[in-house]
Parts: C-alpha cells; structure tokens; sequence
C-alpha cells in the first residue's frame, strides 16, 4: 500500500464505525460530538480523501469555512480522478463564502466547468482569472430560505454554482429581501417544473452572503382585473424593483411536497393540484409560483413590494392614476 499514492484500500472497522456514528450525530445537530468523531476517524486514516471530505462537510454544516476550506483542500490532494469530485464543489462553496475567488475558480474548474475568464476555457472575460467568477449564465433556479425552520421556495438568478440573487419577495418570516444573494449548497433538494416543460432545480439555502437595502412592503390592493394588477408589477419592474402578488403566486405545501418534483403553477379549472395544502383563496406562505392566477379573480389582493421607502407610495399612486375606476390601494406596512 502507498500512503499518497493512488492504491486505495478498505478502511478500518474503527473508520467505518466512527464515521457511521458521526453521520447520526450530525442528523441530530451534535456537532460537536460528531467532530471528535470525525477528527479521530481522520488520525486512523489520513490518507483517505474521506476522511477529510467527511470533515469538510462537517464544517459546511457549521459555517466554519475557514476550517471547511481546509480540511477540502486536504480532501482533493488525495483523490484519486481528476474531475468531476464532489470533493471540489464543497471547496467551491467554502471558497465563495470566504470570497477566496483564485480557490473558487479552481474548484469550479477542477469540477469540470467552465468558468468566463479562464484562459483555458471559453469565457468572455478575460483578464478577470483572478476575481469574482462573473457571466457563468447558469439560469434561473430555486432556492429554499431557512431549509431547517419554515422553508419557503422563492425564485432567483444563478451567478455562480455557489450563489443566487433573489428574485421573488420573499415573504417577511424568512427575514430575506429581494435583491439579497444567498449561498447555496451543491445538490438540489426538489424541483420545480412549469407548464412550458422545462425543470428547474431547488437547492437549500445555507446563509446570507450579501444584503439587499430595498426593504419589502406590503399592501392591500384592489385591482378590478388581473391586468390591473400585472400594470403595477410592470410599473415597478420598469422602476429596477419589483411587485409581487402573493395571493396568487405564494402557496403551502407539506415539507414532502416541498422537496420532490412540483409544478410551478396550479393548472387550469377544476385540476387541482393534490400537493398544494392551502385553502381555496387562501394560500400559505411557504412557496413561489411562476404563475399568478387562477380561476376566479378575487379584486382585493395582498400585494409585496420591494421599494425604496422614498419611492414606494409614488409607485402606487401612480399606478392609481393610470386607472382610478379600477385601482385602489391601502394599508402600506414596511415588513421586512
């Protein structure tokens, strides 16, 4: 046997059943008991790149990721493929979080993908190898506040395989703003599939990375149509903020329902969608849809807004203005 070579060997019974019990603690949130495990399993075997991919993640739980990163870096100088290790998306998060940005285009690429400005890849940024991965274009995706207490699945804009920028108003229990950029873990947990067909995937937040200082609002609206209402989503939009209906797009589903393959929108009619828990007209507040009506429309509607406070109530009376027979609004609270 070669200790860093590439020959890999079974691990010991004392390994397996540190380890083992270790994974239990951590299920019960026992970290510290379960890092004395872990610590221990890595002194009988050091030279296995599980060992210390098994510490990392431990850290990553924690939120230590100066002791994530290292004990990563550890992990991938014993692996024995070259790409594609789970090893190197778990340095990838911990060097985003510490925005060790040479590390964290590492990992990526070391993960086999493309970052823009590697002057080995296909990027459009050159010059930019050593900063802040930027132009990834990885879509759109879920991602699922406060995964551990009451979860609720909002929608944002991937900037890296590490990072989302929120892009729904998340409601005021999640204590999250739109604009805000969460970190993210690396294996999806659900998705969401809309009417079009295409899938999107649903990954867990694991702390705020970067405040936003747009406030969220909230205000009761009466909007004859639903065209009245979609006039001051755009009005805002067309501002650089946001409007959201949550009467119509916000719903509650159980936590299993949360976490498997779930259509974004309710569908038509009388098809109603078995995994949705909230009641007829009266949504729960733990989900996003990409849609936002249905089959009656109910004119008054409970309406987020993100704005700035010396902007939000000229967005509404102006869009009174546009069409005063058919709008009105009232009870503007800051939430959030």
């Amino acid at each position: 046997m070669r200790i860093f070579g590439k020959v890999r060997h079974r691990p010991s019974a004392s390994w397996r059943q540190a380890t083992d019990r270790a994974f239990t603690l951590i299920g019960d949130g026992r970290y510290e008991d379960a890092g004395a495990l872990l610590t221990r399993a890595a002194d009988l075997e050091p030279w296995l790149s599980e060992s210390w991919f098994n510490l990392a993640l431990l850290h990553k739980f924690r939120h230590d990721w100066e002791q994530a990163r290292a004990a990563g870096l550890r992990a991938v100088a014993l692996l024995d493929r070259e790409t594609g290790a789970p090893d190197w998306w778990n340095v990838g998060i911990a060097a985003t979080a510490l925005q060790d940005w040479p590390l964290a285009r590492r990992a990526w690429q070391a993960y086999g993908l493309k970052v823009p400005g590697d002057p080995h890849g296909s990027g459009t940024h050159p010059g930019k190898g050593s900063g802040e991965p930027v132009g990834m274009e990885l879509g759109s995706a879920a991602v699922r506040l406060s995964p551990e207490g009451e979860a609720e699945v909002v929608w944002g804009r991937r900037l890296d395989p590490a990072r989302m920028e929120v892009l729904s108003i998340p409601l005021p229990s999640s204590g999250r703003r739109w604009g805000e950029v969460v970190l993210h873990d690396g294996v999806p947990h659900g998705e969401r599939v809309t009417a079009a067909g295409p899938s999107y995937p649903v990954f867990d937040e694991i702390e705020l990375w970067a405040p936003s200082p747009v406030p969220t609002w909230v205000v009761l609206l009466e909007a004859a149509t639903e065209e009245d209402r979609d006039a001051l989503e755009q009005l805002a939009s067309d501002a650089g903020f946001a409007a959201e209906d949550w009467s119509s797009s916000v719903r509650l589903l159980c936590r299993t329902c949360s976490e498997s393959v779930m259509p974004s929108g309710e569908g038509d009619g009388e098809h109603l969608d078995p995994h949705d828990h909230s009641e007829p007209g009266h949504p729960g507040p733990l989900g996003h849809r990409t849609t936002g009506s249905g089959p009656l429309w109910v004119p008054e509607r409970e309406c987020g807004i993100a704005a700035p406070p010396g902007l939000v109530r000229g967005l509404l009376d102006g869009w009174v203005a546009d069409s005063p027979d058919t709008r009105e609004w009232r009870d503007l609270e800051e939430v959030c």
